[in-house]
């Protein structure tokens, strides 16, 4: 009897073999960045891309996030679907009037009659001693600013969808990857970066969160490299008998706040677990869906497990006790069903 095996591939490989699946697909599909072309981008993200298809579509900028940027909206008003890497998030001071006052706006300014069909990929997260400036995630500043969609996969399986579902969209999608989700081989390992990816190509919906681990106790709603955290703490929980639901949310615009009722209203607990800083950001956001759409069935005030309001440290130390891991997020969940 056959036995049929899974492809296994790395977050890492999953995007960019969307990208070029898409870019086989549409000719207006092509990439722009810093050491997109001949690295194959600083994470991988990009890998392969130039030798199949050439300094044409995969085009690497000088550094000037503000001009690649730029012309990538430029691009994408003319008709054309670019990709372009902003190498870290933390760079999007250098660029942000492309980003917001150009790429977010044209639409609405010129009353829907102009698309923005523009997919910026950014790496996100700390972990590696890469300092204040390299190691923030910052999803929750740009989904406080309405006109971008915003992605923030979790999986091999989802990174690949949701990339050529952000190509395809006619919104400007700002796809953010975690480093510690990409499963390279210099990073610190992570199991979980390695899974089954279909060889076809297919879609993740943006907009739509997805339970990663079923639980009736409370529920943990969480996203990017903390789902992965999420459920190391939850495997924890379950010797103690305490069953954890763990909701992946996948975009943060749209919010899938149905998703977050219904699990609450499930569980009755709530647990909201980010990487971004404490203040003003996805977990508050997360917390006040769930109170104005299933208050009355909350059985405990909701938790957080955040990163607190500090510039990120360089010394190992310092940051590991400032992230988010399993530990602090079993202790919050155990002192909710407390």
């Amino acid at each position: 009897m056959a036995v049929e095996t899974k492809r296994l591939l790395t977050t890492s490989k999953a995007i960019s073999e969307a990208i070029a699946q898409e870019m086989e697909r549409d000719p207006r599909v092509f990439v722009m960045g810093e050491d997109v072309g001949v690295y194959g981008g600083i994470f991988g993200a990009t890998e392969g891309l130039l030798a199949k298809f050439g300094p044409e579509r995969v085009m690497d900028t000088p550094i000037s996030e503000t001009g690649f940027i730029g012309a990538a909206v430029g691009a994408a008003i003319s008709g054309m679907r670019p990709i372009a890497e902003l190498m870290f998030v933390d760079f999007f001071g250098v660029c942000m009037d492309q980003i917001y006052n150009h790429m977010a706006k044209i639409h609405y300014e010129s009353g829907g009659n102009v698309k923005v069909p523009v997919v910026v990929t950014t790496a996100i997260g700390g972990g590696y001693s890469d300092g204040a400036q390299h190691s923030q995630t910052l999803y929750g500043m740009f989904a406080h600013l309405p006109g971008m969609k915003i992605v923030v996969p979790s999986s091999p399986y989802d990174a690949k969808g949701l990339m050529i579902s952000a190509i395809r969209d006619d919104n400007p999608v700002l796809y953010m990857f975690h480093k510690g989700i990409m499963g390279l081989g210099w990073m610190t390992p992570n199991p979980r970066a390695t899974a089954p990816v279909p060889e076809e190509p297919y879609t993740v919906p943006i907009g739509k969160a997805d339970v990663k681990r079923e639980g009736r106790d409370l529920t943990i709603v969480t996203v990017s490299l903390m789902v992965h955290r999420a459920l190391d703490a939850a495997d924890e929980l379950a010797r103690d008998g305490i069953e954890a639901e763990v909701l992946d949310l996948r975009s943060l615009v749209p919010l899938d706040r149905e998703a977050i009722v219904e699990s609450v209203r499930k569980t009755h607990r709530l647990l909201v677990v980010d990487e971004d800083y404490h203040s003003f950001g996805m977990s508050g956001e997360v917390i006040t869906t769930a109170i104005e759409g299933a208050f009355d069935h909350l059985d405990a005030p909701p938790v957080r497990v955040t990163y607190p309001d500090v510039p990120i440290p360089y010394s190992r130390p310092l940051e590991q006790f400032c992230l988010p891991n399993r530990d602090k997020i079993a202790a919050a969940a155990r002192q909710l069903m407390g």
